[in-house]
């Protein structure tokens, strides 16, 4: 197979993921979704869409502070209700915690994110994860996939759906 042939199956996987029923609030759960708990990934860099552009390195962050990731897209709707959360979450702990939007490339192009930006910011950096990088070093299964990390490095939360208690995760990192 090809690799527009191996695009294009990837994605169809990460649409079908994206449109699957969301998972109940995890923060008291064990089922185990994408990257294990207790996994210490590397940061990997990636392009920032929003403010002056640049990139961001996540190792920076990763290993100094709490850290929280969420996998998003302009089309996902449980992207979409999480916003509000995030957005809350973030006015409670983002003078402690380092949160980044991570855009996946599917179906999407970084003018379209940034449109989506103006209607819909968000307080923190948007990173454009083109290549997938983020997504496999996370082994993000779909959008609206969130990982929060301690601040040793290590994956303390993982969660997808838009029934996610951001800020229970959140508290599993401090």
């Amino acid at each position: 197979m090809n690799i527009y042939g191996k695009l294009l199956v990837i994605t169809g996987i990460l649409v079908v993921a994206a449109c699957a029923p969301d998972t109940p609030d995890r923060s008291t759960q064990t089922l185990q979704i994408g990257i294990e708990r207790g996994a210490t990934p590397v940061g990997v860099t990636l392009e920032r869409l929003d403010g002056d552009g640049g990139t961001v390195d996540l190792s920076e962050s990763i290993g100094r502070r709490p850290v929280l990731l969420e996998f998003w897209a302009t089309w996902c709707e449980n992207c979409e209700a999480l916003h509000p959360r995030l957005l809350e979450a973030h006015a409670e702990f983002g003078d402690r915690v380092d949160f980044y939007a991570v855009a996946v490339g599917v179906n999407q192009s970084p003018e379209r994110i940034r449109k989506h930006l103006e209607k819909l910011p968000v307080p923190f950096p948007t990173l454009w994860d083109e290549r997938g990088a983020a997504v496999r070093e996370f082994e993000a299964p779909n959008t609206s996939y969130i990982v929060v990390l301690d601040s040793d490095g290590r994956v303390k939360y993982t969660g997808t759906g838009a029934g996610q208690d951001i800020q229970a995760a959140i508290r599993t990192g401090l």
